[in-house]
């Protein structure tokens, strides 16, 4: 049975990296092993309690139709421009800090690849513009792609605080200072390599090269607003004011879709129709692969794997942090995503962290964090392919200018959480 759930996991690993669809993937492996194990009915049992976990709909919904009415009032693109302006005034900066920039901005629109398209088509032109490589340009945008770690609404943080038994901005508090020194590492690492191989400037663009939206005027007031709700969130954690201490996540994003139909005097109807679209978007991508993955590991504990793996790593204590790091690391590198292989290990694993002297927090955010760096040097991740797509090269080149840092990167969050 081991044996069988062993090679069942390869073949899931194989039609991930060959990207095939993720959510039919994970629940047809889930199935399969299930089925092998005896237990057909386990998977729909994991499938039917997913459906309806209270806490993660509440935030990763929420989250999403706040992100797809700051769409609509076009409050992001006030956002991106304005942190654009600001870099292209300070040379020295422009790397750095569209890496930066970027993943301040995957902050308050946590989807990496809607970050990557958002911000990718102003930041990689102008940086094109000034005389950096179009391979350096993109992945200075890559790097920052994981911002969302800070975000209340990323699938991880609501996951992991259920399983502890918390508040999700318990769980960012203890991350987050890992995530930063992440996006640092990150920043300065693009930089030197793009130094080292001298892409930092020189570059003659094309003609058909974009001016990345100079013309565009931002409005400080309609920027501001997509980073309220995460604003009020954090000072409600740091306990600055008894009001705020009050509001979760769903009446952040509420209050902050209010105030940006005041603001931007939109149709709040059409606001309202953004709204629950994004959070069905939410529901059917995201949470769809949260229940396809409570699938995988359902089938996997049917199978007896996950009772194997677990007592192997308790019989070997000194290999859990490794593998809790660099597991999802590399697994994200080979299948383009850090979705999948951290949710499986956190439901698999990481409710067990007791039993290896780890906390349930800390073990989950090193497995969301490298599997969150591993996906950002993938040449196969979507983020790459769109960051590759609008500078004009290869997405190879593009994982290969960010390797190095997220490999630092990642043996540093490793101490840092462990």
């Amino acid at each position: 049975m081991i044996l069988l759930g062993i090679a069942v996991v390869l073949a899931t690993i194989y039609l991930l990296i060959k990207r095939c669809e993720t959510r039919m993937v994970l629940f047809t492996s889930g199935l399969v092993m299930a089925v092998l194990g005896g237990k057909p009915l386990a998977a729909f049992d994991v499938f039917a309690k997913s459906m309806t976990t209270a806490g993660l709909i509440e935030a990763i919904c929420s989250v999403m139709g706040f992100a797809f009415v700051m769409k609509y009032t076009e409050c992001d693109k006030h956002l991106i421009h304005l942190v654009a302006n600001g870099l292209t005034r300070i040379r020295p900066l422009l790397i750095p800090g569209a890496t930066l920039g970027t993943f301040a901005i995957n902050i308050a629109l946590p989807s990496a690849a809607g970050a990557s398209a958002a911000v990718g088509t102003i930041f990689i032109p102008i940086l094109i513009a000034a005389g950096v490589h179009p391979a350096t340009a993109a992945a200075a945008v890559y790097a920052g792609t994981f911002g969302s770690m800070l975000s209340p609404g990323l699938a991880h943080n609501p996951f992991v605080a259920k399983i502890a038994g918390v508040n999700v901005m318990d769980v960012i508090r203890v991350h987050a200072k890992a995530d930063i020194v992440a996006g640092v590492i990150g920043a300065i690492s693009i930089t030197v390599v793009a130094y080292l191989l001298k892409e930092s400037k020189g570059y003659v663009a094309g003609s058909g090269a974009a001016d990345g939206g100079e013309r565009f005027k931002p409005k400080l007031l309609f920027a501001v607003i997509p980073t309220l709700p995460v604003l009020i969130l954090v000072l409600g954690a740091m306990h600055i004011s008894p009001a705020l201490q009050k509001i979760g996540v769903p009446h952040a994003m509420l209050i902050g879709v209010l105030i940006g139909i005041a603001a931007t005097r939109k149709s709040p109807t059409q606001v309202s129709k953004a709204f629950f679209q994004g959070m069905g978007d939410a529901y059917g991508n995201i949470l769809g692969i949260i229940i396809a993955a409570g699938v995988f590991v359902g089938g996997m504990e049917a199978i007896g794997l996950v009772k194997a793996f677990i007592t192997t790593l308790v019989s070997s204590t000194s290999i859990v942090k490794i593998a809790a790091a660099f597991g999802p690391f590399l697994l994200a590198v080979i299948a383009g995503t850090g979705d999948a292989v951290a949710l499986a290990f956190n439901q698999a694993v990481t409710p067990h962290a007791a039993q290896f002297g780890l906390t349930v927090i800390n073990m989950g955010s090193v497995a969301t964090l490298s599997g969150a760096l591993g996906r950002t040097m993938s040449p196969i991740s979507g983020s790459a392919i769109i960051c590759a797509s609008i500078a004009g090269v290869s997405s190879m080149d593009v994982a290969k200018r960010n390797a190095p840092g997220m490999i630092i990167a990642v043996v540093v969050i490793m101490f840092m959480l462990l």
